[in-house]
């Protein structure tokens, strides 16, 4: 995709089109090295991730509220590594957009959905993971499969809305509003008013409610543990009840660790992109983001037995033998 002027020096994505963008120059090295990089990276997400949600819709005795979300938020992760990051790799390497203007502002919807969506699931599992610890008699009745189904459902149809208009009023209804930028760039530019109310309604205020019910969820954790500690050493019979409370204590504990990865992946590159003008320095956070995509399945691998029995199945191809869906994957 390299073009040279007659001077050999410069290149440029669309070498007919006077406007077009200045290509940065690359070794062939350094392209082989960045499209090897992303490509395992990206083959590495859509791997893990499509083992989760097929452990999850395949085998029954995984259909409960919290793991819908798991597999929403499996769901997003794949796509992260299936269309953003290959798009993504071809911009940044290439430094060019080829695939046109329409299909630009399809991309530009697609990543704002999926991390819109990605940060929506962490608020339905600190929900549920509130309800489930905080008041473990109303969950039955108040959190069900059915009702968590409709809520993911709800939270991706709405933020596909949000980011549809906020690229449309940004600049890709009118091409007229991007006369200051070449041809080959995809970006959107937004105005410091867009980029507050944005960062405010779908990053920090779910942090807060994350925060919130996480702060709440690990003091009920410490009471309940200081009271089964107590119960065993005067030699108390532990009722069935504090064993689920245990259960879902440490079921909090685990999601607990995914959403606190997420922070930390996103708030650097947030804070960059609002105070730092570095291009690099944005772009390495960036891959950063996109990589915590594959965090998740080996968070899964480490604390739920249940993965790690289900993928084992999944890649010996016994999910294929009749009534697997029905194994007792926690024995």
């Amino acid at each position: 995709m390299a073009y040279e002027t007659e001077d050999q020096e410069t290149q440029y994505c669309f070498p007919n089109i006077n406007s077009s963008c200045v290509k940065e120059k690359r070794s062939i090295r350094e392209y082989i090295i960045m499209y090897l990089f992303s490509s395992l990276l990206s083959v590495w997400i859509v791997f893990l991730n499509l083992l989760v949600i097929i452990s999850i819709s395949h085998f029954k005795k995984l259909h409960t509220p919290t793991n819908m979300i798991i597999l929403s938020l499996a769901v997003a992760d794949l796509l992260i590594g299936l269309i953003v990051m290959p798009l993504q790799a071809i911009k940044q390497i290439e430094t060019c957009w080829y695939f046109g203007e329409s299909f630009c502002g399809i991309n530009l919807i697609l990543i704002g959905l999926i991390f819109s969506a990605s940060f929506s699931n962490l608020v339905l599992i600190a929900v549920d993971r509130y309800v489930a610890v905080c008041h473990p008699l109303l969950y039955p009745r108040k959190i069900t499969t059915a009702k968590m189904l409709m809520s993911i459902l709800l939270s991706w149809l709405y933020y596909s809305g949000y980011n549809t208009g906020l690229v449309i009023n940004n600049g890709y209804a009118d091409t007229s509003y991007r006369t200051d930028m070449c041809y080959g760039e995809c970006t959107i530019i937004m105005s410091f008013g867009w980029i507050l109310t944005d960062m405010f309604m779908f990053f920090i205020f779910p942090c807060l409610i994350m925060i919130t019910f996480y702060v709440r969820i690990f003091y009920v954790v410490h009471q309940q543990v200081k009271v089964m500690n107590s119960l065993m050493k005067g030699g108390k019979c532990v009722t069935e009840g504090s064993v689920k409370r245990k259960s879902e204590s440490k079921a909090a504990l685990t999601l607990g660790i995914i959403v606190t990865v997420y922070l930390l992946c996103y708030i650097p590159y947030y804070i960059c992109t609002l105070s730092v003008n570095s291009v690099t320095a944005i772009n390495v956070l960036g891959w950063i983001v996109y990589a915590n995509s594959g965090v998740n399945p080996l968070v899964y691998a480490l604390f739920y037995p249940w993965f790690k029995k289900t993928a084992k199945i999944i890649l010996t191809l016994k999910i294929f033998e009749p009534a697997s869906s029905l194994i007792n994957i926690f024995k």
